[in-house]
This record gives structure tokens, C-alpha cells and sequence, in this order.
């Protein structure tokens, strides 16, 4: 039977969800429409006692619609508690935080990040020929969480490159989900743990900056269920997600 095709905004928060666990704690940062719609998601199907930690500062928030920023206000509806970024940060450095929610302009086949500058021709990173928008607090939690979920809307060979043209931070890189296939990262490199419905292992191959190995055999990802398609048209109806695509 031929594979139902799911766009990226349907599959993509599906599958961060799914790799979620009850009774741990998540965080995730800014422009972080698709964390928060997984973290979410999970709660609502398989993780209700999982803990809900964002950017704004507030604890399990049950916002009455998902913003289209990941610092509005409305995400501290019903929160639990406030927590400040030192607090965040001061939680991971003491390996409270069980997962983080990272992504970067660049990713490479080691899991590293680049947030901060593409170097010009003579490589001087103190006149790049693009300053990128920074790190923020990556470089403190990407080493300390005990595991670190990547995620790119964009899957291209400028994206997953061999190795970043700029070091912003490395870590405990778990898995990367992108709109072609999950990497998982195996003897501290990138390997693929499922190809999307749809996707050939050519095409796959053809967007990514280094050798994979891939073919007809590679698992497939799990097609969504009725229950998940559900839960996620409940938790995101106005589609906050798309502003991502």
C-alpha cells in the first residue's frame, strides 16, 4: 500500500512528540512554534505528567490559543510557577533538565550548531560575511541537558552541512528532526534513524552535506495516527505552527 504523504507542519511536531517522556522536563527557547506545539501534543496523548518549561518563564501554562511567538504573554496563562533564565540555566548545569529543544542556521554530522556568523573569504570571524542572530543561551544548555532534541524546518545542504563554518556549542545532541527524516546520533555522529513517507533515500541524500547511509531498507517514520492527527488539530487549531514554514 502506497505511504500517506503528511506536510512537514503536520508530521513534524507529531514526531518531536513522540520522542517526549512522561514525567520528564522539557524546555524549549524563542521562535519555538514547534516545540510548543510538541510539548503540548505530548502532554495531551502519552506525557501528562511531563514538565512544561518556556522562555517567558512560566511552568505546565495552559494558554486558551497558541501564540505565534514563543515569548508572548499568553503562554503564562495557568502557570504553575515562574522561573527566571538563570534558574534555567542554573537547573540544566545541575542535570535537572532532561530535554532542550535547540535548533541552529547550521547543523553538521557531529551535531554541533552554528548561530553566529558565516567567516568571509579570509575567514576572520571578526568580519564575517554574515553575523547570524547568536546563540543565546545554547552554548550553556546544549552540553548540560541531558539530552538536546534538534529541529530544522529546512532540510538543504546549506542547513546539514559536513562541518560548521562557526562553533556555537555542541552537546548532548539526541536527535534532529527535519522535514525529510529523523538523525539520531550515534558514536557522536549523525545517523538516519527514519526516512519520512514519501522521501527517496536519493532525494535525502542529494539535501544533505555529507555521505549518508541510506537506502530502499532505511526504516520509514511512522505515519501519524487518527489519535495523534486529532490531538494535534485540539492543541493547534489556528495552525500557530505554520509561521515556521
Amino acid at each position: 500500500m502506497e505511504a500517506v504523504l503528511f506536510s512537514p507542519d503536520i508530521l513534524m511536531p507529531i514526531v518531536m512528540a513522540r520522542l517526549l517522556r512522561n514525567g520528564e522536563t522539557v524546555f524549549h527557547g524563542v521562535a519555538s512554534p514547534l516545540p510548543m506545539v510538541a510539548i503540548l501534543l505530548a502532554k495531551a496523548l502519552r506525557a501528562p505528567d511531563l514538565i512544561y518549561l518556556n522562555i517567558t518563564g512560566s511552568t505546565d501554562p495552559t494558554p486558551a490559543a497558541l501564540p505565534r511567538s514563543t515569548v508572548d504573554p499568553a503562554l503564562f496563562a495557568g502557570t504553575r510557577s515562574r522561573v527566571t533564565l538563570a534558574d534555567l540555566f542554573d537547573l540544566s548545569a545541575r542535570g535537572k533538565l532532561d530535554t532542550a529543544f535547540l535548533s541552529g542556521v547550521q547543523i553538521d554530522r557531529a551535531g554541533n550548531i552554528n548561530m553566529s556568523l558565516i567567516p568571509g573569504p579570509d575567514g576572520d570571524p571578526h568580519h564575517p560575511k554574515v553575523r547570524l542572530p547568536g546563540g543565546a543561551g545554547s552554548a550553556a544548555i546544549m552540553p548540560t541537558a541531558k539530552r538536546t532534541l534538534l529541529w530544522r524546518t529546512k532540510h538543504d545542504p546549506r542547513v546539514f552541512v559536513e562541518r560548521v563554518a562557526f562553533r556555537t556549542t555542541g552537546g548532548n545532541v539526541d536527535r534532529v528532526v527535519t522535514p525529510l527524516c529523523v538523525f539520531r546520533r550515534v558514536a557522536g555522529l549523525l545517523q538516519v534513524e527514519t526516512i519520512h513517507p514519501g522521501v527517496t533515500p536519493a532525494q535525502l541524500q542529494a539535501a544533505t552535506g555529507w555521505p549518508l547511509s541510506v537506502s530502499a531498507s532505511t526504516p520509514r517514520t511512522p505515519e501519524p495516527s487518527e489519535a495523534e492527527l486529532a490531538a494535534l488539530d485540539a492543541v493547534d487549531p489556528q495552525r500557530a505552527r505554520l509561521i515556521e514554514f
